[in-house]
């Protein structure tokens, strides 16, 4: 069977088998990756696989083997594969309830494919439109608590995920969250502000210094991520982007744009990790973590650490 047009880039098609997984449909894309759901055929389970299919360097030959798009691409092509391979092993490092989890990695197709947990349930991007924002405070502090208790773990393990965003906040039933897509992570590391830190960017979500090459990301940067989230749980949008607000910030500060609404260590801990400065904010998940279930909220005036 020859692919159509269409399936040389967006999907396998449905009942294809994978090693012992049978495809059953296309749930995602990204500009590396497809997303399916199948059925795990020893268990008759349902598992979620990622498929290594870069949408600018890759396509697929008449036996849907993943191939370059051109000589050019095979560079490109090895990159995303380098990328895929660091997500498994951070998958594999970061077991966390709250962490989606992995089952098993394998290559095919002349391509990498990454089984995960399937959890039922829906993306907090979902919850906040169907709902309009204007979340409660318990209601946030349900999904944030455990997220920070994950990122936490995250940066105490020596990696950021640097894509934090509701659309990669899975809520299985009962509100319970689960953190997704580690395709931007990375290892934090002595040179960590030298590496390629404009890679992955999601406007309103992305702080300043991963929007360039030499932009000194950190655990700050996931902090900045966590707080836009919480922001837009109430706003029910993404919030000004970073650019916009290193060029002329007119952002309202949470404490004042909803106070009176919600208690103010919460509003005060969304600014705190806001801060366009990376070193105004906290400098990882425990230290916002902490701020949040002492009701504490940001410290006064003079808070500032060197990185």
């Amino acid at each position: 069977m020859t692919p159509t047009a269409n399936q040389q880039r967006h999907c396998l098609p449905q009942g294809t088998v994978l090693d012992c997984y049978r495809i059953d449909k296309v749930i995602g894309s990204g500009g590396f990756s497809l997303i399916y759901v199948a059925e795990d055929e020893d268990t008759g389970g349902e598992v979620v696989i990622k498929e290594l299919m870069p949408k600018k360097f890759a396509r697929r030959d008449e036996s849907f083997r993943v191939i370059p798009m051109d000589e050019k691409a095979i560079d490109n092509l090895n990159r995303g594969r380098a990328l895929f391979f660091q997500e498994v092993a951070a998958l594999s490092a970061l077991r966390h309830k709250h962490i989606v989890a992995i089952r098993s990695f394998f290559l095919e197709n002349r391509t990498s494919y990454i089984v995960m947990e399937y959890y039922r349930g829906k993306n907090l991007a979902t919850y906040i439109k169907q709902r309009q924002g204007d979340l409660s405070t318990n209601f946030i502090l349900r999904i944030f608590e455990p997220i920070l208790e994950a990122v936490e773990m995250i940066h105490s393990r020596q990696y950021l995920h640097l894509d934090i965003k509701p659309n990669n906040i899975h809520l299985c039933p009962g509100n319970v969250p689960v953190l997704l897509d580690f395709g931007a992570v990375q290892k934090i590391s002595r040179d960590t502000k030298q590496r390629k830190s404009g890679q992955v960017i999601t406007a309103g979500y992305s702080p300043m210094e991963q929007y360039y090459q030499s932009g000194m990301i950190g655990p700050w940067s996931d902090i900045y991520a966590i707080g836009a989230s919480i922001r837009a749980c109430i706003e029910a949008r993404a919030p000004m982007t970073a650019v916009e607000r290193h060029s002329n910030d007119t952002m309202i500060p949470a404490i004042q744009a909803f106070k009176g609404r919600y208690p103010d260590y919460l509003l005060g801990s969304i600014d705190w990790a806001m801060a366009m400065d990376p070193q105004q904010r906290p400098q990882n998940g425990g230290e916002l973590l902490a701020a949040i279930k002492s009701k504490r909220g940001r410290p006064r005036a003079g808070y500032k650490k060197a990185h």
